[in-house]
């Protein structure tokens, strides 16, 4: 019975990790799509975002509106891209960050008291889905993966990790 629990398992984590790659490409695709919406449409009405952000008190709201607008709308193709992933994930994380700390307060403070309210806040599932790509990466499918296997990824691994022969993984 356990060699069989156990082959069973193993089956389990093979089909799934080959799921991985498929997984975030599609996480990159939809959520860079919805990056990118959601910054066009900042930038489309910019006024309206300046009006926002000076209402919830964002230091320099018209430098930030901008700024906001940009990284989303430009990051997200770059998530979809698959290019500079991780580079890119970083500062949409610590976008969503400040979306909750400053137009979602009441949301982020009920995470423990109410998780409903902190998981239906706007923010939530663009900073889950940056954070997978922050940490897990963009996949095998990804113009990041390309670019890495044409330097070599000894080259790479070298250079990440100081001259040790590790290897680098996508």
């Amino acid at each position: 019975m356990t060699q069989l629990v156990e082959r069973y398992y193993r089956l389990l984590i093979r089909v799934s990790s080959n799921l991985q790659s498929a997984f975030l490409v599609a996480v990159r695709l939809y959520w860079g799509w919805q990056f990118m919406q959601t910054g066009w449409g900042k930038l489309s009405d910019i006024g309206k975002v300046i009006g926002f952000f000076t209402d919830l008190g964002i230091p320099a709201p018209v430098l930030n509106a901008y700024f906001v607008s940009a990284l989303e709308f430009g990051g997200g193709l770059l998530l979809i891209l698959g290019l500079g992933s991780r580079l890119i994930a970083l500062p949409l994380v610590i976008n969503m960050m400040v979306a909750y700390i400053t137009a979602d307060r009441e949301a982020l403070f009920s995470i423990f008291s109410s998780p409903d309210k902190f998981t239906g806040a706007a923010p939530y599932t663009f900073l889950i889905a940056s954070l997978i790509v922050l940490i897990f990466g963009p996949g095998k499918i990804s113009t990041d993966a390309v670019l890495t296997g044409r330097i070599g990824s000894s080259r790479v691994s070298q250079a990440v990790n100081g001259g040790s022969p590790v290897a680098l993984q996508h």
